[in-house]
């Protein structure tokens, strides 16, 4: 058994186990981590998740280093709390990941074999997950409910496919979105805030549906777009400030003008 095998990690992860144990331990701890439980630190989890993510978008490597180191302590925090309840330990958690992964890859550690990418993700992987699951209620059955509303969307609507409902081609969505934009008109007519909520939500499924059949991830398009955003008004905020200009002396007309000029210097 090697230094790196679950049931015996690095010394450096043994160290960083070490750690947390100590700011758990009732004697001398950390008053503050020692109030902590699964719910409170969920949401630092959720939040060093998309730091990692951050530091990729903009490939800064330093950064991805550190928050890397922030995510691993979120896991090692809730495998210390889980072990404190007699659940399960770290060494668990590295058992358990080691054994899916080469369950779910029966391509590299078996006989079976893979054309590509896509066959692997389409129907290795699947198959595989299917095999771990066993019967199931519903093939929506365990598409957890806390993924962002359009990651998860993305992920019902990749399931119902696997069945076959699906529309034909990615253009046929786009039919369906003129049908849900007309719908739309009609609630907002009608004043009705419930009715208006419940056929946006529809038209922006419907759009998220078109980016997975392009083989776009709806939550990744949406935050290029965010970005976009952010950088042509932050332009428009210091084309403003060079000509000692606010918002408010500042008509539509000219905030379009200037909103297309950032958009021939940002793309």
């Amino acid at each position: 058994m090697t230094a790196n095998t679950p049931h015996d990690p690095c010394p450096s992860m043994k160290e960083l186990i070490a750690v947390m144990a100590k700011l758990r331990d009732p004697n001398g701890g950390c008053p503050w981590d020692l109030v902590q439980n699964f719910e409170t630190i969920a949401p630092y989890t959720i939040e060093e998740a998309y730091e990692v993510a951050e530091a990729i978008n903009t490939n800064d490597m330093k950064s991805l280093q550190e928050e890397l180191g922030d995510l691993l302590m979120q896991v090692v925090y809730h495998a210390q709390m889980a072990s404190e309840a007699g659940h399960f330990t770290f060494e668990d958690v590295v058992a358990g990941i080691t054994a899916k992964m080469i369950h779910r890859h029966p391509h590299v550690f078996g006989e079976a074999k893979a054309a590509d990418a896509k066959d692997v993700e389409k129907r290795i992987w699947e198959d595989q997950k299917d095999k771990e699951k066993g019967p199931r209620d519903s093939i929506l059955d365990d598409v957890p409910h806390a993924l962002p509303a359009l990651m998860r969307g993305q992920k019902l609507a990749k399931r119902a496919a696997r069945v076959g409902f699906e529309w034909p081609e990615a253009v046929h969505v786009l039919d369906k979105l003129e049908e849900e934009i007309a719908e739309l008109r009609e609630a907002l007519a009608g004043k009705n805030q419930a009715e208006i909520q419940d056929e946006l939500g529809d038209m922006m499924f419907c759009l998220m549906n078109f980016g997975r059949m392009l083989d776009l991830d709806a939550e990744e398009t949406l935050r290029k777009t965010n970005d976009k955003f952010e950088r042509r008004f932050r332009g428009i905020e210091r084309d403003l400030k060079a000509m000692n200009k606010e918002f408010s002396d500042t008509n539509l007309e000219e905030m379009e003008a200037l909103w297309q000029a950032q958009k021939r210097i940002t793309g």
